[in-house]
């Protein structure tokens, strides 16, 4: 039974997850989309024809989840386990361990390597080529100053997000030490952390409805274009209600981004001409998660909360995947008056 298309939200997939969606990530090839939840799983979906592909059970909740091909994944869990998963043979193995939960997962096609960012204060790069056993695939630990929360990957470089606002830049071909060690410019804790697509810079999001725009380039020049927003927020009877702000997603054409939050909302910006284009009906409930397909043509949204008002009833956890209108993304031309005649 299909869901029925909702113009609102976008289509519902069938056959959720049961618990808090961690992340959600499309594939580079397809319109595969790889869900990792608390529910202990990591789905495999067909996002456009909304069927369930595959599906891993791990020994605790998985906290986030990347493509290797179209045809393997990786997984990172709150049992330190850090997991390869092949979907057409529905196989698995361990590729190694933390010594505490994995916060996070990235694979990165420059090196041929996977990241991995844990509660236990390191970051760790394996090899998934190598022979199984965790001797033959660890290629390195490197200690962070806090718990990672966060990572992002563009080209060889690698941002990572921890607690305690650090936030620490690598180049992938030497991981001895940070090439930058720099800290949030948000007051508050980080929430996720995105590299342009152009690779000159990231986006960092914390839990106080803020979004900071960061440049890599340490000249004068470069660090004055940066700058910090305000999303995610509302006014209540003259207060202002601050969300978390979950999630960042860059759109692969135009490098607009969409922004979720706590709020049920997902926005899109346009950082150069620092304009929000769009903000889409509310959701069910907060938004954990959001990624746009390799064409930018779909968005799949998580609407799943986030536990930030503590364990009190709510929407259940659903997927919606949109489609993407070129206006809702596109940046829209700067107008110059037109000069005295």
């Amino acid at each position: 039974m299909t869901a029925v298309p909702s113009p609102a939200t976008g289509r519902e997939l069938s056959n959720p997850p049961s618990d808090g969606i961690s992340n959600l990530r499309f594939s580079n090839h397809s319109d595969h989309l790889l869900v990792s939840s608390w529910d202990k799983t990591v789905r495999l979906y067909d996002a456009s024809d909304n069927v369930l592909r595959g599906e891993f059970v791990h020994g605790g909740p998985v906290l986030d989840c990347c493509f290797h091909d179209d045809s393997s994944g990786f997984s990172v869990s709150v049992d330190n386990t850090v997991r390869r998963l092949v979907f057409n043979h529905n196989k698995e193995d361990i590729l190694g361990k933390h010594d505490a939960p994995v916060r996070c997962v990235e694979y990165s096609y420059a090196a041929g390597q996977l990241i991995t960012g844990s509660w236990d204060k390191t970051l760790k790069c394996w090899d998934p080529r190598g022979a199984s056993g965790q001797e033959h695939t660890l290629v390195g630990t490197y200690p962070q100053p806090e718990r990672v929360y966060s990572l992002s990957l563009v080209g060889n470089r690698l941002v990572v997000a921890t607690a305690g606002r650090h936030v620490n830049v690598y180049d992938l071909r030497n991981m001895s030490q940070p090439e930058q060690r720099r800290e949030s410019s948000l007051k508050y804790q980080t929430r996720s952390v995105r590299c342009y697509p152009n690779g000159t810079g990231y986006a960092l999001s914390s839990v106080e409805g803020r979004v900071a725009m960061e440049f890599f380039d340490p000249s004068e020049a470069s660090q004055a274009k940066k700058y910090a927003f305000k999303c995610h927020r509302k006014l209540e009877a003259g207060r202002d209600i601050v969300y978390p702000v979950n999630a960042i997603a860059f759109h692969p054409i135009y490098g607009t981004f969409a922004t979720g939050g706590c709020d049920g909302f997902v926005n899109v910006w346009d950082g150069n001409n620092k304009k929000r284009l769009y903000q889409y009906s509310k959701y069910p409930t907060s938004i954990a998660a959001l990624s746009f397909s390799r064409d930018g043509r779909l968005l799949a949204v998580a609407s799943s909360y986030t536990f930030e008002e503590g364990d009190k009833p709510h929407e259940p956890d659903a997927i919606y995947v949109r489609s993407v209108n070129e206006i809702e993304v596109k940046p829209k031309p700067k107008v110059y008056p037109n000069p005295p005649t």
